[in-house]
């Protein structure tokens, strides 16, 4: 998975697991030692020595935030006629839930249970509340340049040294000072291509002879790949026409387009995927 695919809700749900999982290792309950006892050999007992209780707050919590990511990364993937991420969104409230509970049955609760507590509430914000927040959708990591995660030295696939799909033509030689852009081919008053300079009757005839034999100039309105970025996440269908998407494009990632079909752009993801975007109202250009 594309590290640069996550949000800052996801980035929430990932920090709440790893809390879950520590507060496991912490005692489950706390105890005053009578004065004059030796309590040093008292070992007070953590999530680990309850499998119930390890299993419904801990575990559950930590599996359910897994689900979450994986579900946000693959879209499309069920478990039990659900999708992952609801399946996942599901255990984690099951694990507050028992937590919240077995905190109030519990006379002394240790550091182990609060903690635990604190941070399953955390899970389900960022699990519940991550794809309805503006500020949780933002991307995780600054968005890359095209040309970053590319060898130095080495050009995109397609591209050729020096320029990227989507870029103007790479480095463009410098002209003199007072060097007029006219004197190529292809601009206005410079000699076209399969064009003699003038003064030469013998060559100009020669080669408006050849003009109609040869095949006609590429159409104007041939596609050119580019890279580009969506505002939003948005689904990646596949190209034989399923309902079901293939992928997520996510905020603060490049992908590359390939082809244009009407509308909708043939996008490739950064793994080798290639779909249908079907939404390409406000994406970025590279």
């Amino acid at each position: 998975m594309n590290i640069r695919s996550l949000t800052r809700g996801d980035g929430v749900v990932i920090g709440a697991a790893v809390v879950l999982f520590i507060a496991s290792f912490l005692d489950f309950s706390s105890y005053d030692c009578p004065q004059g006892v030796d309590c040093s050999r008292y070992d007070s007992p953590n999530a680990w020595d309850s499998l119930g209780l390890l299993m419904s707050v801990f575990l559950a919590g930590v599996i359910g935030a897994a689900l979450v990511i994986v579900g946000r990364a693959m879209p499309g993937r069920k478990v039990v006629g659900l999708d992952l991420g609801q399946f996942g969104t599901a255990l984690t409230v099951f694990a507050l839930w028992t937590a919240f509970w077995t905190i109030l049955d519990v006379n002394n609760a240790g550091a182990g249970l609060i903690l635990g507590l604190l941070a399953a509430i955390v899970l389900v914000a960022g699990t519940v509340a991550g794809p309805l927040i503006p500020a949780f959708k933002a991307p995780l990591l600054s968005p890359a340049s095209p040309a970053q995660g590319v060898g130095a030295g080495q050009a995109p696939y397609g591209a050729g040294p020096g320029q990227g799909y989507g870029f103007p033509a790479g480095q463009q030689q410098q002209q003199p000072y007072g060097a007029q852009p006219s004197q190529g081919y292809g601009y206005p008053g410079g000699p076209q291509q399969g064009q003699p300079a003038q003064g030469d009757p013998a060559q100009a005839q020669q080669a408006q002879a050849q003009q109609p034999s040869q095949g006609g100039a590429a159409p104007a309105g041939e596609f050119a790949a580019f890279w580009f970025a969506v505002p939003v996440a948005r689904p990646l269908y596949g190209e034989d026409g399923s309902p079901n998407p293939i992928a997520e494009l996510a905020p603060g990632t490049w992908y590359l387009a390939v082809e244009q079909r009407g509308q909708s752009l043939i996008a490739q993801t950064q793994d080798g995927r290639r779909g249908v975007l079907q939404d390409t109202t406000g994406i970025q250009r590279g």
